[in-house]
This record gives structure tokens, C-alpha cells and sequence, in this order.
């Protein structure tokens, strides 16, 4: 949708542009999936009770109202005049947003990843606020899930949390003292005028020219977290083939104790055994088709920020690519990935954006973006790890018994991998196009087995 007309909607507050990180998912957005994320809420009403969907609906049209984001459009503006805006949806309708799916039978986790893949692998509409949130029915025992999809231009995965916060029973954002989120009246962004949206960009051009005194210090910054000082192509494997439209989760689920404790014996990081983990894993895959490689490219968001809340949502995320090892026992693997990542980790974390993000916008610009993602020798896996809520959270007064993450990616990557934590529990979600990675279930098998090998115990179990 494109602002073409000098109007004014009510009183103009403040313009709202979307950043270079969400230029970038944008410009990423050129696959045959959509650049959508998405959460699942499993949650149980309680013995012998049901839940109320009508109750749950009014609950989620309710609370949507404290997230001015999920009632804006984003208009593309007119040539000249800057970055797309957000503006209020004068015409938003909460119903518009909220669906109902019967999980297919038998009902168990299998079948509701499979509704949840279907609500978001399907594209949003592009004139209404981005997102939308299913109910999903038919599910054994007193259990019904909630999936809320966004686009990732709306946000990323800290700005998917800080959404999350003020869809739950509680306080909203934060850490549930009531000290960050509240019910003020947030502030209006109507349609702008052309004159209003050209000067708005020129201001912000001059403003960035006084940024440039700093660029050389940032592009050290991004070649650092990029490791491209060590710059290597990904080996070759039957990883890397271009995807298709379809996409299929299996999860694993983990004691976060344990894995924070195999961490610490190696001086190592949570994140470091998951890279370590999913890069054994792979091997194992590969292994199974009589491929054999020493090591595998895989790519990690790092967000230049640690939280937020639902009034400042958007990207702000670099990559780090990490050459995992495969050869070796899983400890010594786990301490030469953590010795990796050590010196790509830098000060101004997500700085790499600041180089991925031009070069991303550019291809995409000369309609070479989806040639080069289905090319490209960069990257073999994708991981996203979020540190979720450490308290159980709640929704209408049922229990969020799991949390479930739901990311999709584009391009010559046939597996993802995504973990957030909640509550003790660590869930790693494996995302898969099935027409080249048939069996998903062996592949999450293999990612146990990798971290009860790190871990040292055998207590893990795959869902």
C-alpha cells in the first residue's frame, strides 16, 4: 500500500519509519514462505474443565489494545520522501486478525506444529496490521494452543517477547513490577502529508551525515562479529538446496539446568552448546547420506539489545556466522566453539547489520535477493536462541504449559533451528522444507542424543 495523497487523518503526533534492520527483513521477504515468526502457547484449562474460546478471543481483542503496533499499516512513502511509515489503521477490526483451527487427529504435539506451521507459513495481508492469532481446538487431554504469527518486520525475537508480555495474565512489560508498561493513551500516527513525510527524511539524512565521523569504527565492529576477518565458504552438502513452499517442526525438550551447567564446565554459554549440538546433529544427518564434512557454517542472530518493550518494537539484529567442528568427542567440540565464538563477539553487538543490511537491500533493489539466497555458500543452518520468561506465565487464568517457537527462513537452507527457554525448560523447535529433509523426526532424535551427550545424562525427550 502507497500513501498518494496529501492527507491528514486527526492530530499528526509523530512520524514512525521502520529501521534499516527492518529494511532488511523486507527486502528478505522474496521467498516462497513469507518472513513470518510465531509463538505457540499450549495451555491447559484445568481437570475436567474446557476452555472458553469466546472468553479467550474477547481476552486477546482486548489486549491487543495495549499494543499500539498491532493496530498500524505500514504504507511504503512516496519516492524521495524516506522508509516506509506505520499509521493507524483507521478501519482495524480485531476480528479480521483471530481464527479458529481443529487440530487434525489424533490431536498430539505431531498434528498441532502442523497447524501451527500452516498459520505461519501463510502470508499476511499487507493493507492490514501485520499478525494474526489462531486457536487451535481438538487437542488431547483439557489442552488448547494459542499461535500468534507476526511478520518480522513488526519485530524481531526480543520485540516478539515484549509482545508477548502484554498478551499474558500479568503486569506487561518487564519483569511483571508494573514499572515499564501501562495504560496511558499511546500516541496517534495517522496518515501524513507528502510535505510532512519529505521533510521528516531530509532531517533524518542530515542527522546521519553527522554519523559518519563513527563509520569507520563500526564497520571494524561488523567485520569483527561477522568473523570475516577468517572469511571461509560454507562447505558443500545436500543442506544447501534451494526451498520450497512447505516447511515441518519437530521439538526437543531440555532440562535448561542441565544445559547451563554443561555450558559452565567448558566456559562456555548456553548458546555455545546449541551450536555445538545442531552442528553434531547435522553431521549425523549427513552422515546417514554418506556425506562427510569437517565442519558446518552456522548462522546466529545477535541482537544489539537485551529486552525492550511493545512500544519499541523493530529489528536491531547483526549475524554471526560460526564454523562448527565436527570431528572430535561433543566436549572438546563444545570448548573449540566456545574459543569460536569468544573472538567474534565484540562490544557493539548487532553491528554486522550495518554491512548485511546494504548489501541485502541492494540485491533485493536489482531483483537479485531471491537469485542469491537460493545461491548462496555463506551459511549451511540457521540457530536463534532467546532466553523466554523464567516464571510460568498464564492466559485467561489457564497455565502456558509450553512455549514453542516458530521461525521460518527462505533461501538454499533446508534446516533451522529455533530455542527460547521458558520456565526451566528449554525447547529447540527444528524447522525443516520435509521435500528435502523427509524425516524430521530422525533429525531431532540426533539433536537429543547431542545434548545428553553434552550434558552427560540421559534424561531428555523428544516431542
Amino acid at each position: 500500500m502507497r500513501i498518494d495523497r496529501a492527507e491528514r487523518v486527526g492530530r499528526h503526533e509523530r512520524i514512525e519509519r521502520i529501521g534499516p534492520g527492518d529494511l532488511m527483513e523486507l527486502a528478505s521477504d522474496v521467498g516462497p514462505v513469507p518472513m513470518n515468526v510465531g509463538a505457540v502457547l499450549l495451555m491447559e484449562a484445568g481437570a475436567g474443565s474446557a476452555a472458553d474460546l469466546p472468553a479467550i478471543e474477547a481476552l486477546l481483542a482486548e489486549r491487543v489494545g495495549r499494543i499500539p503496533r498491532l493496530r498500524q499499516c505500514l504504507l511504503d512513502a512516496p519516492w524521495g520522501c524516506g522508509r516506509p511509515v506505520w499509521v493507524d489503521d483507521a478501519t482495524f477490526d480485531v476480528r479480521a486478525h483471530l481464527a479458529r483451527v481443529r487440530c487434525a487427529a489424533p490431536g498430539d504435539r505431531t498434528a498441532l506444529m502442523a497447524a501451527a506451521v500452516g498459520a505461519v507459513t501463510r502470508p499476511l495481508t499487507r493493507s492490514r496490521p501485520l499478525w494474526r492469532a489462531v486457536l487451535v481446538t481438538g487437542l488431547t487431554g483439557d489442552r488448547v494452543a494459542l499461535v500468534v504469527v507476526v511478520h518480522h518486520v513488526l519485530a524481531d525475537g526480543i520485540g516478539g517477547l515484549a509482545v508477548l508480555a502484554r498478551l499474558v495474565d500479568g503486569d506487561g512489560d518487564g519483569d511483571g513490577d508494573g514499572s515499564i508498561g501501562d495504560d496511558s493513551p499511546a500516541p496517534s500516527h495517522p496518515l501524513p502529508s507528502r510535505a510532512q513525510l519529505f521533510t521528516d527524511a531530509l532531517t533524518t539524512r542530515l542527522r546521519s551525515v553527522r554519523g559518519v565521523a563513527h563509520l569507520p569504527a563500526g564497520v571494524r565492529a561488523a567485520v569483527a562479529e561477522l568473523g570475516a576477518a577468517r572469511p571461509s565458504a560454507a562447505p558443500r552438502c545436500s543442506l544447501n538446496a534451494p526451498t520450497g513452499p512447505r516447511r515441518q517442526v519437530a521439538t526437543v525438550q531440555v532440562e535448561l539446568a542441565g544445559v547451563r551447567d554443561a555450558a559452565r564446565r567448558s566456559g562456555a554459554t548456553v548458546n555455545d552448546v546449541l551450536l555445538t549440538a545442531t552442528g553434531g546433529a547435522l553431521a549425523e544427518l549427513l552422515r546417514g547420506r554418506r556425506e562427510s564434512v569437517p565442519a558446518l557454517v552456522i548462522s546466529v542472530p545477535v541482537s544489539a539489545r537485551v529486552s525492550t518493550t511493545s512500544g519499541d518494537l523493530g529489528n536491531q539484529v547483526g549475524v554471526m556466522p560460526i564454523r562448527v567442528p565436527l570431528a572430535s568427542t561433543p566436549q572438546a567440540r563444545l570448548a573449540e566453539v566456545a574459543a569460536i565464538t569468544r573472538t567474534q563477539k565484540i562490544v557493539t553487538r548487532g553491528g554486522s547489520a550495518a554491512l548485511v543490511g546494504p548489501v541485502f537491500r541492494l540485491l533485493a533493489a536489482l531483483r537479485l535477493f531471491r537469485w542469491f539466497v537460493d545461491r548462496q555458500r555463506l551459511v549451511n543452518a540457521f540457530l536463534t536462541n532467546l532466553a523466554g520468561p523464567a516464571r510460568p506465565l498464564a492466559f485467561g487464568g489457564m497455565t502456558v504449559t509450553d512455549l514453542i517457537p516458530v521461525t521460518i527462513t527462505a533461501g538454499n537452507v533446508s534446516v533451522a533451528f529455533a530455542a527460547l527457554s521458558y520456565a526451566g525448560t528449554l525447547t529447540i523447535s527444528v524447522i525443516v522444507d520435509p521435500d528435502l529433509v523427509p524425516d524430521v523426526s530422525v533429525l531431532a532424535a540426533a539433536l537429543d542424543a547431542e545434548v545428553d551427550a553434552l550434558c552427560g545424562i540421559r534424561r531428555r525427550r523428544v516431542r
